[in-house]
């Protein structure tokens, strides 16, 4: 250690984080203290990833709260001798900063998206390092930069090549002010949510990733060690169901397919209904009903998927004047559309049996269509009547009304595991009008975006050719950057001739390049793998490394993500294996979320609201440590909780406390009391056992607890000869190590000033004695008739005579049995003494 830090060491009495802070920061990056040697092979590997952010300009508190509690656990993973991967990154491709591009260009500014990126990223870089985590910054990864991106590009080509990456037209959100296409979230009562413009669906030509081929393994969430409720959240949205195909046939013997899990219902189907889009729509509509349907087709063609699908919205739908042939029994039924069909979903086209759907049957109701009872329930004796009932039945009973499956029982379960469903299959089947057939609600990944920030797609299209993949010697197609943003929102890429205009791969004729950047998910949904060999320019992941360091140990953000960037993230896993590139099938091991840090009003922080939180001012005022330990105490982490700026004061005085016990020196002279070295071991060792169990399984506010009540226990112990003793040497020691994955800064500078060598984040974490935490004695509470009048402690094995004579010398318990007379005495061992007296 240099003269200089040694002399800042002793400079100050005073717990000052903010001299003390920086000093740290500074010396741990000029040590090069978080820099992870992947090839050490003297240490077992631990790959600890939090998710990394979009550079949106300022670290809020939720930042902190997402970043600097999984740090305690990076280093707590540290001391327990693992070599801990902490990297960090920035996910900065995004809508955001184009959106700030186009709003100066309609103020006749200019923006460039890289220059505002490139700048907050900085910006925010230094508020990281701020916070004192042990972030791996020589391995940072920035998605927008162009050594990053060719890699998405050539992993498109790959998948394109295998089959994986298509293009389909596709009904999608059009905002036709901002030219660009929406996701259902930014659609506000069928407005654009920027422009408030009425979206459009359109069909177009869009890119897709086939993620359905791994449907099925995407349900298989074997050795993963993750939230129920996300494993849930992803099992719901592959939604997986089982079933029949079943073919019906129009008036005029088009074959009309419908997907549906109760094949045993296909008798009591009494009408059809096609999504708005189907493409039979406008082939059957009768003539005398086309201008009803098309009118009704442009309204759906306004609406959001989301607000197609609601459950609350009331049922609208138009016959198109045609009727299909239901295969089981040759009925005519008549065909609707309707926009809670979805063209994207299944067929687009259902059979509608109002007897056991209750959206069919409010449909029914509403237009005045036949209901066919088809099953009697179990232990009801009478028949169910279609002009009595109030809602559908969708329970278990005998089928009735269905020909050949007549008798059946339809027990509530799915698929061939019940009879019912099991013989229309077989029926279906023996006739050729239907199969048994597995589907999933998952849809192909659209990964096409009409914008110009994100990555370009690298392919091209030739009058000759067709659609060509760039050769994987020109990637990356680079974004050109001396591009103009138009006030309308259209991408610059469109206009762009440099861009545009290329060389076709395979003819060497003129071609087109493809305008479309990719979904920024792409860029997450493989960075922790470049993370391993960022500067490598000979292929996007180092097999090597990857294998010792990948699956990710322990991966942790919010519960947002559970749909689209972490099935993303297990889907493109599963895509590298099977590009031979990686060897696992699974990114992330173990999956933590946190909660969320709401204002002092309990309500989400935003601007608006006047109640965010600013860090850096805490910062200011506190330190980091405060802010940190103090986030980490505000409750559980998985859940989160109000700020309350009382909490940050408690943990300030917390702090300062721990500072002034270990710095200390004073003490009285003679022997110290063996009763209280005995019971200060004992809170040593028990908080190093309570604050291990706390921070593996992510609970770090009774972590911090723990080390408050140790605090509390070496308080006691203070200006007495105790703190002339191993044992307050040995308390004083671990209350430090035990603080520093929590407060990194007070712990490193506390550790020093005891005289310590070496850094407190290189140390070995506490054993604790199991021996130490054997008490001899016991706390029991004393009532007398009932009533609690004081606490006595007592030998652990004392018999009941001698717990009854020392409760009687109890001062206050004395007061209320002397000169009575003693009816009866309880004792309950270890626990408390009720002596029932008689005035």
């Amino acid at each position: 250690m240099s003269d200089t830090v040694k002399e800042s060491i002793y400079k100050s009495e005073k717990y000052n984080p903010h001299e003390l802070e920086p000093k740290w920061q500074g010396k741990w990056a000029e040590d090069k203290l978080y820099e992870v040697d992947l090839n050490d092979t003297k240490r077992p590997k631990y790959y600890h990833l939090t998710m990394y952010p979009y550079p949106s300009g300022d670290l809020h508190v939720g930042h902190w709260y997402a970043f600097a509690v999984p740090d305690a656990f990076a280093r707590f993973q540290r001391m327990h001798g693992k070599n801990v991967l902490f990297p960090m990154g920035f996910d900065a491709f995004g809508l955001p900063a184009e959106n700030a591009a186009i709003k100066a260009a309609q103020q006749g500014q200019s923006v460039h998206p890289a220059t505002l990126t490139y700048d907050q990223i900085a910006h925010m870089k230094r508020q990281f390092k701020q916070m004192g985590a042990m972030f791996d910054w020589s391995k940072e990864v920035v998605t927008c930069d162009p050594e990053y991106y060719q890699w998405n590009q050539w992993f498109f080509i790959q998948m394109y090549k295998q089959g994986l990456a298509y293009r389909k037209e596709s009904f999608v959100n059009w905002d036709p002010v901002d030219q660009t296409v929406l996701a259902n979230e930014q659609v506000v009562d069928g407005r654009g949510e920027r422009s408030g413009a009425l979206v459009e669906r359109r069909l177009m030509p869009q890119w897709h990733f086939k993620i359905t081929d791994y449907a099925e393994e995407l349900l298989d969430f074997a050795d993963l060690d993750w939230p129920e409720r996300v494993r849930l959240m992803q099992t719901n949205w592959i939604g997986r169901s089982e079933g029949a195909e079943i073919s019906f046939k129009s008036e005029q013997g088009d074959d009309i397919f419908v997907f549906t899990t109760r094949p045993d219902t296909l008798w009591g189907a009494t009408f059809m209904v096609l999504a708005p889009e189907h493409p039979l729509v406008e082939k059957l509509t009768t003539p005398e009903h086309k201008e009803a349907v098309a009118a009704y087709v442009n309204a759906a063609s306004r609406l959001s998927e989301i607000e197609r699908q609601a459950t609350d919205k009331e049922k609208t739908g138009e016959f198109i004047g045609a009727y299909a042939i239901n295969p089981v029994n040759g009925h005519k039924v008549p065909i609707w559309i309707a926009d809670y069909v979805m063209m994207g979903y299944g067929t687009g086209a259902i059979m509608a049996v109002p007897f056991g759907d209750q959206r069919d049957f409010e449909f029914t109701r509403k237009f005045g269509l036949e209901i066919i009872p088809i099953i009697q329930p179990a232990g009801v004796t009478e028949a169910l009547s279609a002009d009595t009932m109030t809602e559908a039945y969708a329970g278990s009973g005998v089928i009735i009304n269905s020909g050949p499956i007549n008798g059946k029982i339809h027990n509530g379960e799915k698929g061939r595991n019940s009879p019912a469903i099991a013989a229309a299959i077989d029926h279906l089947e023996a006739n050729s009008s239907g199969q048994g057939k597995v589907t999933y609600r998952l849809r192909d990944w659209l990964i096409s975006r009409q914008r110009y920030w994100g990555t370009p797609i690298p392919m091209l299209y030739c009058d000759n050719c067709g659609i060509v993949p760039e050769r994987e010697e020109n990637l990356p197609v680079k974004l050109p950057t001396d591009v103009e943003f138009m006030p309308t929102g259209e991408s610059p890429l469109k206009s762009h001739q440099g861009f545009l205009q290329a060389t076709c791969p395979e003819c060497g004729g003129p071609a087109t390049r493809e305008t479309d950047t990719m979904d920024t998910f792409m860029d997450s949904s493989w960075y922790w793998f470049r993370y391993l060999s960022p500067q490598k320019q000979d292929g996007p992941v180092n097999k090597a490394l990857a294998q010792k360091w990948t699956p990710v140990d322990t991966y942790t953000g919010g519960i947002e993500h559970a749909i689209l960037h972490l099935l993303y993230a297990r889907f493109f896993t599963k895509v590298l294996r099977d590009f031979s590139l990686i060897d696992s099938s699974e990114p992330f091991m173990q999956l933590r979320n946190q909660g969320m840090i709401l204002g002092e009003d309990n309500e989400k922080m935003s601007k608006s609201r006047g109640n965010v939180v600013n860090p850096d001012t805490l910062v200011t005022e506190y330190g980091a440590d405060t802010v940190r330990a103090y986030l980490m105490f505000i409750g559980p982490w998985d859940q989160g909780g109000p700020w309350n700026y009382q909490g940050i004061e408690g943990v300030s005085r917390f702090l300062n406390r721990v500072w002034n016990t270990i710095l200390d020196e004073s003490s009285i002279e003679g022997k110290a009391d063996e009763a209280g070295l005995k019971s200060l071991r004992r809170a040593v060792h028990s908080a190093i056992k309570e604050v291990t169990e706390d921070l593996e399984n992510f609970r770090f506010n009774t972590a911090v607890a723990e080390l408050m009540t140790l605090l509390n226990a070496m308080s006691k112990a203070k200006n007495s000869s105790i703190m002339a003793t191993a044992q307050w040497h040995e308390a004083c020691q671990n209350l430090i190590l035990l603080l520093a994955p929590i407060a990194p800064h007070i712990a490193e500078e506390l550790w020093q000033r005891r005289g310590n060598e070496g850094s407190v984040h290189l140390q070995d974490w506490p054993q604790y004695d199991e021996a130490a935490l054997v008490q001899d004695s016991v706390i029991m509470a004393v009532q007398v008739n009932g009533k609690r009048r004081g606490e006595i402690s007592v030998p652990k094995d004392a018999d009941k005579d001698a717990i009854l004579a020392i409760a009687k010398t109890e001062p206050n318990v004395t007061r209320y049995v002397e000169g009575a007379n003693i009816v009866r005495e309880i004792v309950v061992p270890g626990r408390l003494v009720n002596i029932v007296v008689k005035k």
